[in-house]
């Protein structure tokens, strides 16, 4: 990591027997192997909205971008994952405006970079830049989009949250949920929407709410037992 900001930014969890560096802004880094994973980046989710007749701010792509490269710059990773919905659909890809992909292709510069294929991008184009994975295996961990529940997986696609009363108020935010074995990691993406850890989606990943919820505050992570959420 580059300068002590990382370090505030950041929360060290054990998955597995593995030391990782949970990011404020909802990546993963691992020391280690100099590996930043992001997970549902749902690139262009605006402009496929827009095809459908639902306005919203044409910016999420750039707004997403521009907060991977500040925490490409912190970590400074020699990998990349992107664990999948990177892209919202089949042709968001192909809706990329020049800025944008030229910053991608910026990203990418002078480092590998992994694909994982989601749900909403599962044929991803092998042409642009990097390269494509159903999931990737390193040591103790597994990389993949969809969770299984299974040991030392980091997976996305549930985009979790969790809603917690603090001083008197109910606040509701973007969360890694993990139990020491297992993660779920938040969705990365500008206009992405989230899952309640409430839901019975977590409970047949994880054994009933025996986890914790790292909730992405303003300014430090805060990690509370699944079980005080709601």
């Amino acid at each position: 990591m580059h300068g002590t900001s990382a370090t505030n930014l950041s929360r060290s969890i054990s998955l597995a027997g593995v030391e990782l560096a949970a990011d404020l802004s909802g990546a993963l880094y691992w020391s280690e192997q100099q590996l930043l994973v992001v997970s549902d980046l749902h690139l262009e989710k605006g402009s496929s909205f827009a095809r459908r007749g639902v306005l919203l701010p044409p910016f999420d792509t750039a707004a997403t971008l521009s907060q991977l490269a500040a925490v490409m710059q912190r970590y400074d990773p020699r990998t990349v994952i992107a664990l999948g919905d990177s892209f919202h659909d089949r042709e968001a890809h192909e809706r990329l405006v020049e800025p944008d992909r030229d910053t991608l292709t910026s990203l990418q510069s002078g480092r590998d970079w992994i694909w994982i294929s989601g749900n909403h991008d599962p044929a991803l184009p092998r042409d642009f830049g990097g390269t494509v994975a159903e999931e990737v295996a390193i040591g103790a961990l597994v990389f993949r989009h969809e969770p299984t529940g299974a040991k030392g997986e980091i997976a996305g696609h549930l985009h979790p949250k969790a809603r917690v009363s603090a001083r008197g108020r109910s606040v509701e935010r973007r969360c890694f949920a993990c139990d020491g074995e297992r993660m779920v990691m938040p969705a990365f993406g500008a206009f992405t929407g989230g899952l309640s850890i409430r839901d019975a989606a977590f409970t047949a990943i994880f054994q009933a709410f025996s986890f914790t919820a790292h909730l992405l505050g303003d300014r430090q992570m805060h990690s509370i037992a699944a079980r005080r959420c709601y």
